[in-house]
């Protein structure tokens, strides 16, 4: 039984029917192996004939000597024959065991070998025989898994510089630049002549217009016309084939000595530009003859389009425009100084230093058409020492031929920034006097010194007038032993930003030049001025203008920098509505003017100031009611007020504290008897309270002051905790992180309370701080939770955008300020004439402060004064 199982399955399992299961893997195999082994073979071979072929493309033939295409052909051809030979002696064609065993080798346990052993031992056994069958079977199920071999290509152990992809290179070269129709140049080269030579000589030629004018080459061959027009500067290429001196070349278009031409007739290629124009003409066997009309190329040219305009800041536009028959490359525009049109008085009366002229190069199209176009130059020259005084300027311009246009040079202005602060413009008059020439700076320092002399009527703040002191300081210093023109410049420099300083400022000093600009022109409207001065003057209040809405908006773009998770109210929508309006109520006013109707214009200014007084942008809850959160974030407000307060006291005593103690040690090195207590108690009486009395000794003065400073601190804190009680925004994210804040901030403060029992100045310092840093987290998370309520809706945020100056009630309060119905207080009154508005405050405020801390005045004026401290 166990016999005849095993011949059946032999007699299905013979030779032929292996090979004939892997028969397709077996083939592609052997494909594989007479491509490796072709390759390997003959790889120099192909390498040869791609590199001839390429240079033969190329025509490389037509640019030697025919020796010298000899002498490479023979080699070309002794190396293509030792490649021939040596491939056909190394190619074996493969056999079919070799692509089998091949093909037997990628494959786990080696099946096809196997399927076809037969057992040679063992096969009488049935056990064995079985397991021999078994083991057969399992090998020719695998035969299913045979998949073609790949070849193996690579030769680079063969061609270590990799010659065959240098040829390969080359022939891709030839096919993208080179033609086939070269090849059959060889063919004239052999002995007896070719087939040109049994038809006679030939020519090539073109004409290459320069690549600028991005016109088409021409193909002289193709050209039946007798005349062609080409532009200025074609390059024209001529090439003769056939027996030397059969065919000459005769022109009169690259004007060429006479000598040089004729020498270059009987030569085999000719290249020249084109200059004129005349006559191009091949002569000898089927030459041909062109008269050229050669387009001059016209130089470009450029004019100035417009006058200066400015912007705010001094940055210059002025419009140029420039024409080119093919296209303008690239430009300049030159200012020098017209010194004749200079006003040479004051300090402009020395000569000026020389100075090398502006040179700023124009902008040109980034894309289209640039034979034709308008242009505007764009830059800021308010730095430069020439700033609005007349100067010369020219435009140049070139194009790709080299050719130059001029404009005609014109005498204008240079614009700079416009300084309506007077302290400004006569701090940059003075800069301007130190950059005509260093001479000037004696004069300059003195000018300064003198219009420095009062800094309380002239300078807004105390910095202003420190910074001048110091720039004039060393102005002086410097000049006496001659100022360096690096000292110059960082004079210059400084005296800038400090004029910018002062003309910028801030959204007060905008609102000063407003009103300035405002009387100016409401001045001369009742003077009855010129139509040019009340021109310039309804321009100055344009600029005016746009500078207070600019300083109004930088506020609200700082406002919400500083606080950028606090809920946005829409005060930019409405500044964008105002300017809008203030933009209309400005065009009327000028067009009332232009029409003569002056009382009507002044009437209609008197409208822009009362609008211009309303800018400021507030916001209410309606009738003079706040809601929860708005009062929740007042209280908290008043609540870091107050901490600041603290911590400016501590930080007062910690460095009077320090001062006096070096003061008590030099006291008893001196011997004069002076007791560091004493010392210690006259200077902390001074940073006492209101209400709060000296001890004697210095000891006892000091703590008494620290422990009225934890006593306040301790008050503070429980303010804080009754504050967190009545919290809105509970259960909200943002709610939650602001209770986690102000809890940071009781924590904070309880831990100042005890640093300030322990006379720990500098660790209550610390915890105040990060008392403040809390509460400013807990009233951004505060915003964000009643924004979160409230929707976010314009409409739910109460009278937003509410301007002062809306009809206010007729009641006053004792200071004489308006208070109207929905909780707004001022008074359009001018109260101030010319003093320090910021001074002047502080000084009522201190008084109020003083007056309050008065016992014996009545109760209810006391309680007044308590109001306005609370208020303001």
């Amino acid at each position: 039984m166990a016999d005849s199982t095993t011949e059946s399955t032999n007699h299905r399992s013979t030779p032929a029917d292996i090979l004939r299961s892997v028969a397709r893997p077996l083939a592609l195999t052997r494909a594989g192996m007479v491509a490796e082994r072709i390759v390997r073979a003959f790889w120099p071979l192909w390498s040869v004939l791609f590199a001839v072929l390429a240079a033969l493309m190329l025509g490389l033939q037509d640019m030697v000597a025919l020796w010298v295409v000899w002498a490479v052909a023979a080699i070309a051809g002794v190396t293509t024959l030792w490649a021939l030979i040596r491939g056909v002696r190394r190619f074996a064609w493969p056999s079919r065991e070799g692509a089998l065993a091949r093909l037997d080798a990628t494959m786990r346990g080696h099946p096809i070998r196997a399927s076809l052993d037969r057992q040679a031992i063992g096969d009488r056994d049935a056990a064995s025989s079985a397991l021999w069958a078994a083991h057969q079977s399992r090998m020719r199920a695998r035969l299913g898994e045979a998949r073609g071999v790949r070849p193996d290509l690579r030769v680079a152990d063969a061609d270590p510089y990799a010659l065959r992809y240098v040829a390969l290179l080359a022939l891709c070269v030839a096919l993208l630049f080179g033609s086939v129709l070269r090849v059959q140049s060889v063919t004239g080269m052999g002995p007896g002549g070719g087939s040109e030579l049994a038809t006679g000589p030939t020519w090539e030629g073109w004409i290459e217009p320069p690549a600028y004018t991005r016109k088409p080459a021409l193909y002289l061959n193709d050209i039946n016309a007798e005349s062609v027009s080409v532009p200025e500067g074609s390059r024209v290429t001529l090439r003769m084939y056939g027996e030397a001196g059969a065919l000459s070349v005769a022109e009169t278009v690259s004007g060429r000595p006479f000598e040089q031409s004729d020498a270059q007739a009987q030569e085999t290629a000719q290249a020249f530009d084109i200059a004129r124009s005349g006559r191009i003409a091949v002569d000898g066997p089927g030459g041909r003859a062109w008269d050229v009309m050669m387009t001059a190329d016209a130089a470009p040219g450029v004019a100035r389009a417009g006058a200066f305009e400015t912007t705010w800041d001094g940055e210059a536009s002025l419009p140029f425009q420039a024409t080119d028959d093919y296209g303008v490359a690239a430009g300049t525009a030159r200012i020098s100084l017209a010194l004749d049109e200079v006003d040479r008085s004051f300090l402009l009366e020395a000569d000026p230093e020389e100075r090398p002229a502006i040179e700023v190069p124009l902008p040109m199209p980034i894309a289209g058409d640039r034979t034709e176009f308008e242009e505007a130059l764009v830059d800021n020259f308010s730095r430069h020492a020439w700033a609005n005084l007349p100067v010369e300027i020219t435009f140049q311009v070139t194009d790709d031929a080299g050719q130059t246009g001029t404009s005609e040079t014109e005498v204008v202005t240079l614009p700079g920034r416009r300084f309506f602060d007077p302290m400004a413009a006569a701090v940059i008059e003075q800069r301007r006097a130190l950059l005509w020439t260093r001479e000037n700076a004696g004069d300059v320092a003195m000018i300064l010194r003198a219009i420095s002399h009062e800094p309380d009527d002239v300078f807004r703040e105390a910095k202003h007038f420190l910074r001048m002191r110091t720039i004039r300081t060393n102005l002086e210093r410097q000049s006496e032993n001659g100022l360096t023109l690096e000292e110059r410049d960082e004079l210059a420099q400084a005296l800038w930003d400090f004029a910018v300083l002062l003309e910028d400022g801030d959204i007060d000093d905008a609102r000063e030049r407003l009103a300035r600009a405002q009387e100016r022109l409401n001045e001369a409207m009742k003077n009855g001025a010129s139509e040019q001065e009340i021109a310039e003057l309804m321009q100055e209040l344009r600029q005016a203008t746009d500078d207070y809405m600019r300083q109004l908006a930088q506020q609200a773009q700082r406002d919400s920098e500083q606080n950028p998770d606090m809920p946005q109210n829409p005060a930019e929508n409405m500044m964008q509505m105002s300017q809008s309006d203030l933009q209309e109520m400005m065009d009327k006013i000028q067009e009332l003017m232009e029409q003569g109707r002056m009382a009507e214009a002044q009437q209609a200014l008197e409208e822009l100031q009362r609008m211009m007084e309303n800018m400021r942008v507030t916001q209410g809850q309606g009738q003079g009611q706040q809601s929860p959160g708005e009062q929740a974030m007042d209280d908290l407000a008043e609540t870091l007020r107050e901490q600041q307060g603290l911590s400016d006291q501590a930080f007062r005593d910690l460095q009077e504290q320090f001062n006096q103690g070096q003061q008590g040690q030099q006291g008893q090195q001196q011997g004069q008897g002076q007791q560091p207590g004493q010392q210690q108690g006259q200077g902390q009486g001074q940073g006492n309270q209101p209400g709060q009395g000296q001890q004697p000794g210095g000891q006892a003065g000091e703590q008494s002051l620290e422990d009225s400073l934890a006593n306040r601190q301790g008050a503070l804190r429980q303010e804080l905790n009754r504050q967190r009680q009545n919290l809105p925004g509970g259960g909200s994210e943002a709610g939650d992180r602001a209770a986690e804040a102000l809890d940071r901030a009781e924590g904070a403060m309880d831990g100042a309370e005890d640093a300030l029992r322990e006379n720990d100045l500098a660790g209550a310092i610390d915890r105040q701080s990060e008392a403040m840093e809390a509460l400013r987290e807990g009233m951004r998370n505060l915003g964000e939770a009643m924004a979160g309520e409230q929707g976010q809706q314009p409409g739910q945020q109460g009278q937003q955008g509410m301007a002062e100056g809306q009809d206010p009630g007729q009641q006053r309060d004792p200071l004489g300020r308006d208070t109207g119905s929905n909780g707004q207080t001022g008074t359009a009154e001018s109260m101030l004439q010319g003093e320090d508005v910021y001074r002047r405050a502080r000084e009522l405020l201190d008084e109020i402060r003083r007056r309050s801390g008065e016992g014996e005045r009545p109760e209810e004026e006391l309680e007044y004064l308590e109001r306005l401290l609370d208020r303001f």
